[in-house]
């Protein structure tokens, strides 16, 4: 039976990597992908993680030219007694992508509810869409 869960561990290691987990040789801890959305909007980039019980200083948004950053870590809460049967995801986590147009770094915004992390990052001006007027040129 060790034979299969070692074989599964590699399995789940291998799905992980090819959608955004990865695992860090130095100290062999497994990082894991939150649940993400990523919309656009005319004026921003909406995403929102799915952090259930993370704590804002657990954290960490960076945000650089167009690549965005989330890590940071959920950890085991303590509990009385002995913990039977548990689905939750804990310990470190990361998210990046790198976002499709320039952004205004200077207004990303950041908020945590319900255990959701929303951010919206603005798109710099040079990314909006503009309307052009046909003016002149009618005979």
């Amino acid at each position: 039976m060790a034979e299969f869960g070692e074989l599964f561990d590699q399995m789940g290691t291998l799905l992980e990597s090819t959608v955004g987990g990865a695992v860090l040789p130095a100290a062999a801890e497994r990082v894991w992908t939150p649940p993400v959305e990523v919309a656009e909007g005319g004026e921003a980039y909406m995403v929102e993680l799915e952090l259930p019980g993370a704590r804002r200083e657990d954290i960490d948004i960076q945000v650089r030219e167009r690549e965005l950053a989330v890590s940071g870590e959920l950890k085991e809460p303590e509990r009385p007694g002995v913990l039977r049967r548990s689905t939750r995801r804990t310990g470190r986590f990361e998210f990046r992508m790198t976002l499709p147009g320039d952004v205004n770094t200077g207004k990303v915004s950041a908020k945590l509810a319900d255990g959701i992390l929303g951010l919206t990052v603005p798109k710099a001006e040079a990314a909006k869409p503009r309307h052009v007027e046909i003016t002149g040129g009618e005979s």
